[in-house]
Formats: C-alpha cells, structure tokens, sequence
C-alpha cells in the first residue's frame, strides 16, 4: 500500500473523476487507487499508531492467536471480530468502514439498531469493553455474543 502526505479522498469523490475522466488510463494515471488487502491494512494502522499487536489483543478482547492469525492473513476475522479489532487499535470511524470492506464484510450502517450504537461508541472513542456495555445496556447482543436480557 502506498502511502502519500496528502489526504485521502472520498470515494464519492473518486467516482465523480472517474466517470468524468475522458479515458480510464487518465483515472489510473492519477494513482489514486490501491492494491491493499486487510493484512496490510491492519499493518498500517498499528504502525502510524505505534502499537503491537499484543496490544490490539488485550484491548479488543481477542484471543491472541485469533490475531496473529487475522494479521499474518490466516483467517478472516468476520463482522464482529473485525469490529472488535478495529475498537482495539482505536480506529476512527473511516478506518472501520475500510476495515469491514477489507474483510468483505458489511460496513456499519446508521439505520441499524445496533451498528447505530457501535458508530456512536466509535465517534466517542469507546473502548471494546465499554461499548459491549454499551450494546448490552441498550438491550443488543455485544460483540462478544453475550445476549441482552429480555
């Protein structure tokens, strides 16, 4: 993945020049897209935060063989455990979505109970053990799986 100074752009954005763009190689020329995989994605994350993965593993409550696996592209880590991970290294909301599309996995959406509370923990950079509080609390299964009482 290359990694440049200037900001990255919306995907919107991105669209908008392509389909704009009088050739596909004028696109390209631009070098706006990426060849990155969720490995590398999580890679660089944990880099430009200087953290290790025993850290991402204690803070989202994953077992650490789980990570590794998931960092050295072993397994895939599926909705939840990618949620998980993600709060672990404290991603930014942007960062998730990216994190679930790499992953294949649907992005959080607002008008979903439950990925309205996890988008609201994130936004509030709420660790993984506070916003299964917070999923518990407000009657949603919690990324652990533990089911609210009814």
């Amino acid at each position: 993945m290359t990694t440049t100074n200037s900001p990255e752009h919306l995907t919107e954005d991105l669209l908008k020049r392509l389909l704009s763009s009088t050739s596909i190689d004028v696109y390209l020329d631009e070098e706006e897209t990426v060849d990155c995989n969720l490995p590398v994605y999580l890679r660089s994350l944990i880099d430009a935060r200087d953290i290790k993965r025993s850290d991402v593993a204690r803070q989202s409550g994953l077992n650490p063989t789980v990570v590794y696996d998931i960092f050295a592209g072993k397994s895939k880590p599926g909705r939840n455990h990618a949620i998980m991970l993600a709060l672990g290294i404290g991603c930014t909301l942007r960062e998730t979505q990216r994190l679930l599309r790499l992953d294949g996995m649907a992005e959080l959406w607002c008008k979903n109970r439950r990925d309205a509370i996890i988008i609201w923990c994130i936004k509030n950079g709420m660790s993984r053990a506070c916003t299964d509080d917070e999923l518990y609390r407000l009657g949603e299964s919690t990324l652990l799986g533990t089911a609210p009482l009814r």
